[in-house]
Parts: C-alpha cells; structure tokens; sequence
C-alpha cells in the first residue's frame, strides 16, 4: 500500500510537488529530498537501477540509512521520486501548428528522455506515476498537441497512452538490444534454422528468413538510422489511425 500524507495525497506526490515539510532537526536536516534522489540517480547512471539500496544512497550523500528514513519512508518511495526526477523535458518548448507533427514532436520528445535515463522505464508505472510533477508536465504538452482536434478527453489521453507505450516499448527494446549485443547467425546457420522453418509450416515467415529481412545482419548500434525508421514507422501508424478516425468525424 502506498503511503499517504493527510490530504490523501501518496507521500511520494506531496514530496515531488514540494508539499512535504522537511525535518528541520537532528543531524540529517542538513539533508534534502533532492539531494537524495540525486545522489540514487547518480548511482543508477554509474551501476545500474539494481545498485540503489538506501545504504548505497546513504553512503553517497555522507550520511546514516536512518537519516534517510527521516526523508523517504523507504526504497519504493525513493524510485518513485528517481523516476519522475528522471523524466525531464525542455523548458521551452514550441510544438508545431500541425497536430501531426506536434505529436511527432512530443513523441521524440519523450524518446529522447527515456534513452537518457532507461533505469527509469524499470520501475513500475501506474496511478502514483502520473499525478507526479514531470509526468503531469509531459501529459500537458501531450494534450497540447492535440488541442485542436475533436476527440473527448478519454480518446485523448488514450492517445497520449498508446504512443507513450510505444515510446517505452522501443527504448526498452534498443537497451535489450544492447545489453545482448548482436547475434551473428552464420549462413549453415540460416540454413540449418531454414530446415525447420519451412514454407509448407511457416508460409508467411520462411520467405522473410529465406531472403535475410528476418534476422538482422550485425550490431543494430551499428545502424541507427534503421532503429529511428523502424520507431518511427510504428509512429507513423499510430498517427495515420488517428487521422483517419478524425477524417471520418468531418
């Protein structure tokens, strides 16, 4: 269960939004919430998400574990702080007039903030995330985008829903990706797989693997221009089903 403040709100909310009072005695008032979630995601950059522990954060700002608890009621809370601190967008951003290309926009927009910190797509996503500050802010500009289109407020956050999942979706794939590194199947290889993957079993796919457009040839870092045309084709479905759904409201 979530821990709560006495407005209702999730501890972790009020703490984001800056409507939680920090300790202001004992020898960890020197301490800040920001300070801690900064120094978590300094560790998860370094090591990894796995490496935050409350110890390793404690042991990072120069204080006791129990001087964190005074804070963050512990490791969950503190995620859920990273995540959304991990969520930055530019202050300033112009979205274009064309609603497509808004959405194009704020797409790339939030591509760009889950490849920079990946760790953050790790932690559960759910009701405490999108009340958070960058969240909100994110799901504003999104919203934005589609200001002018006539869809109702369910269709339109089910919009920023279906292409922030693909957004996820794909970055997670390229860190899978590059954890794995490239899987280098020779041609006896191919053919051996060709013997059991045949025409008469598997007569959508044995073509694919027949002409080498199945398994990818070399390390996908090795070209990027093909990841960026593979996300942004699955963008470009997306959008074209939205347009054709206002299309047919005219």
């Amino acid at each position: 269960m979530t821990d709560a403040t006495e407005t209702g709100l999730p501890r972790a909310v009020a703490i984001a939004w800056g409507m939680q009072e920090v300790p202001q005695r004992g020898p960890s008032r020197a301490l800040s919430h920001e300070r801690i979630v900064e120094a978590a995601m300094r560790i998860a950059d370094e090591d990894g998400l796995s490496a935050v522990t409350m110890q390793a954060v404690a042991a990072s700002v120069g204080f006791t574990t129990m001087s964190l608890y005074r804070y963050v009621s512990g490791k969950d809370e503190l995620l859920r702080l990273m995540q959304d601190a991990a969520l930055t967008v530019p202050e300033k951003l112009t979205l274009p007039d064309d609603w497509r290309e808004a959405l194009r926009t704020w797409a790339v927009m939030v591509r760009a903030a889950y490849r920079a910190r990946p760790w953050m797509l790790q932690i559960p996503r759910g009701p405490v995330s999108i009340l958070m500050p960058n969240s909100i802010r994110v799901a504003d500009l999104g919203l934005a985008a589609m200001k002018d289109l006539p869809l109702d407020d369910t269709e339109k956050t089910a919009t920023i829903l279906v292409i922030s999942q693909h957004v996820s979706a794909w970055v997670e794939l390229e860190q899978s990706l590059d954890e794995q590194g490239p899987l280098a199947v020779s041609a006896e290889g191919v053919q051996t797989l060709a013997e059991v993957i045949t025409p008469e079993r598997f007569p959508h796919l044995a073509p694919l693997l027949e002409s080498g457009h199945y398994i990818a040839d070399g390390d996908p870092a090795d070209d990027p221009d093909g990841m960026d045309a593979e996300f942004e084709f699955g963008l470009e479905l997306i959008i074209t089903g939205l347009e054709e759904k206002v299309r047919r409201r005219s």
